[in-house]
């Protein structure tokens, strides 16, 4: 068994957070998995609370201090901790997006939360935490839509995006909200500073970036860097050969995808079939 990764209470309050819970853990004697199965969440779960990657729902923390005999420390502790709308591993990639002249996204799963509707962002939150709250779902959703108005401003970035074909043909929200969002894209491919590509699963086969996301930010000043993300996780890369090695890969994935006006074709071809579809929500 590997041993635990090192943690730095010195980092940020939710390091100090997670230091303070694996500690408690490890005294009341149970593995993340068994300390999960008793709240129930996913030992993952508790993991990614110990790393400081991520902070505790309210009523979460309140068992783990229960659980762990804190006596009221981990409550006190999450009060200076609590949840913010964006993970503690995305800020530092979020504090640098308004700064950015351009930015080169691949998405294999979603549609990229800077060209989310309100409705599909909703959507796509309620399925990767059914557990949430409704207050917590609408905070990150208004969070996600304030990130967007770096598009709006007088100077937005470029903003190039290529959509693993899985983007189009999973069905977040249902049909209805897929059709709006997908005429979301379509305007916005429209305009001079977004371009969209598609990857149709026959162009690609296997690639490097299957099972998550790609951002490379480019700025006036100062060198590119990259940011990868997966399903409860991030990492913001500034080194050069890294950063490198990423921009090939994006480069590979561009060859591969389809010519903007043959994506934004495509994508028109998926918006009337969610549109066909919609009138059978309503009853």
């Amino acid at each position: 068994m590997p041993a635990p990764k090192e943690l730095d209470p010195s980092a940020s309050l939710a390091a100090l957070y997670g230091s303070k819970l694996r500690k408690l853990r490890v005294r009341a004697g149970l593995t993340q998995r068994q300390l999960g199965d008793k709240i129930p969440i996913a030992h993952s779960r508790i993991a990614q609370f110990e790393l400081g990657n991520e902070v505790p729902p309210e009523d979460v923390n309140r068992r783990l201090d229960e659980l762990l005999a804190a006596d009221g420390d981990l409550v006190d502790l999450w009060s200076h901790v609590k949840p913010m709308p964006h993970p503690q591993y995305a800020r530092r990639f979020m504090d640098l997006e308004p700064k950015a002249v351009k930015m080169l996204k691949f998405l294999s799963q979603v549609v990229p939360g800077l060209l989310q509707t309100e409705a599909y962002a909703r959507a796509q939150m309620r399925i990767g935490d059914p557990r949430e709250s409704d207050v917590r779902i609408e905070e990150r959703v208004h969070a996600r839509l304030a990130r967007q108005s770096v598009l709006h401003g007088d100077s937005p970035p470029l903003l190039w995006c290529i959509l693993d074909e899985a983007v189009l043909r999973r069905p977040i929200g249902g049909p209805l909200v897929m059709a709006e969002q997908l005429a979301h894209l379509v305007a916005w491919a429209q305009t001079p500073h977004v371009v969209l590509q598609v990857l149709p699963f026959a162009a690609a086969g296997s690639h490097p970036m299957l099972s998550g996301s790609l951002t490379i930010m480019s700025f006036r000043r100062g060198p590119d860097v990259v940011y990868i993300e997966g399903v409860r996780s991030g990492e913001l890369l500034k080194d050069a050969a890294e950063v490198a090695e990423y921009a090939l890969a994006y480069d590979l994935l561009q060859a591969s995808a389809l010519p903007p006006d043959k994506s934004l074709a495509v994508v028109h071809d998926f918006l009337e079939e969610y549109r066909a579809c919609a009138p059978l929500e309503v009853s």
